[in-house]
């Protein structure tokens, strides 16, 4: 009994606040963003719910010992490649077949992957011979990573794919990848990309084609095109100005002309309400869940924690940095999501799922200072 409420001390408030803090706040975007969107109304109580369910999963995480993830990633694996493999039976949403409906939910497997993936890796690294990089170690978790991408590019889910070759990659470095390995990834990218100029990117969706297309040669005559959202969001971030427009008071919003307002791009909605010092304060509060993983990463009791905590870090720095991005266009319109803030309960749930496991690293790590 004394030992659980000792684990419980090092507990983390400063990530279980910050990324509280972002889910509330994204759960009033949501509200102001839907903007008297009857079909959508019932967004807000369902992220809200959502936000119950996740933070009882976080608490529960956080109570489990880390070490007993190793003996469930073989079953995880499985079940989530059953579920991507399922999706291909059900009908294409938007393009793309990535959701499962369970009821009125659309859960979306491929958030799940992310957590598998990264408990995976990080069990496969932290056995690996840690004086010796190898080729085989390369193989052995590009199997493991290659056997849930490949149906997620699949869907087709390009930004997803992204993501995991990007926290695959991340792995490999802090494992200490050898200079020569990286030109050679370098060299196949490269003649991806030539084949894939060559081809007219005959691999990639014709949606996906075009984002990229309209990002870099964009119509400049355009009013109604691929890049109509694009052009409103960086209209929707300009009129915030210093100190924004209020809550619910944005024209750009509440008129509608932000289009996705309560998923890809609730960052321009929450750049025109707060303006560039509230969007600050939310940069500083995703910064502040990144440094906290990187932190109790470097202070776990063993590998395999520090990789988890690693792991998570990576995951949202990428799709922080990414979201932003396409709301900045400064990169094409991927569809990733900004954490805990944007609409959807299956990638706020496995967001809550990841913040319990690197608090239960953090519990079970030396007593810490800070």
């Amino acid at each position: 009994m004394n030992n659980s409420r000792n684990i419980w001390q090092n507990f983390d408030f400063w990530l279980f606040g910050a990324s509280l803090i972002l889910s509330i706040l994204g759960i009033a975007l949501i509200r102001s963003s839907i903007a008297g969107n009857i079909e959508l109304a019932d967004h807000p109580q369902r992220q809200a719910t959502f936000l119950l369910i996740s933070l009882a999963v976080l608490f529960v995480v956080a109570a489990i010992d880390y070490k007993y993830w190793i003996t469930l990633i073989p079953p995880m694996y499985i079940v989530t490649l059953g579920f991507l493999l399922f999706v291909f039976t059900t009908e294409a949403r938007f393009g793309a077949v990535r959701w499962l409906e369970v009821g009125q939910i659309l859960v979306q497997p491929s958030e799940l992957a992310k957590i598998v993936i990264i408990l995976a890796l990080s069990n496969l690294f932290a056995n690996a011979d840690k004086k010796s990089f190898t080729p085989d170690l390369i193989f052995r978790s590009a199997v493991v990573v290659g056997g849930l991408l490949i149906w997620i590019f699949l869907q087709p889910n390009l930004s997803m794919t992204i993501l995991l070759l990007v926290i695959w990659f991340a792995y490999l470095w802090i494992a200490g990848i050898k200079m020569r390995y990286i030109m050679i990834f370098v060299a196949i990218i490269i003649v991806v990309l030539i084949i894939g100029a060559f081809t007219g990117f005959s691999f990639l969706a014709e949606y996906q084609i075009n984002r990229i297309t309209n990002f870099l040669f964009p119509d400049p005559n355009a009013r109604y095109g691929e890049t109509y959202n694009v052009d409103q969001a960086l209209i929707t971030i300009g009129t915030g100005g210093w100190f924004g427009q209020g809550y619910n008071q944005s024209s750009q919003v509440q008129l509608r002309f932000l289009k996705v307002r309560h998923t890809d791009f609730i960052f321009s909605v929450f750049a025109a309400e707060f303006g560039f010092v509230g969007t600050l304060i939310m940069i500083a509060l995703l910064v502040l869940v990144i440094i906290r993983c990187f932190y109790i990463s470097q202070h776990a009791a063993d590998s395999f924690g520090a990789l988890i905590a690693y792991g998570f870090g990576i995951l949202i720095f990428f799709q922080t940095v990414v979201n932003i991005g396409v709301n900045l266009n400064v990169i094409p319109v991927t569809g990733l999501t900004l954490p805990f803030v944007s609409y959807g309960g299956s990638s706020l749930l496995t967001l809550m799922l990841g913040v319990g496991m690197v608090e239960s690293v953090a519990m079970r790590s030396p007593k810490r200072q800070g």
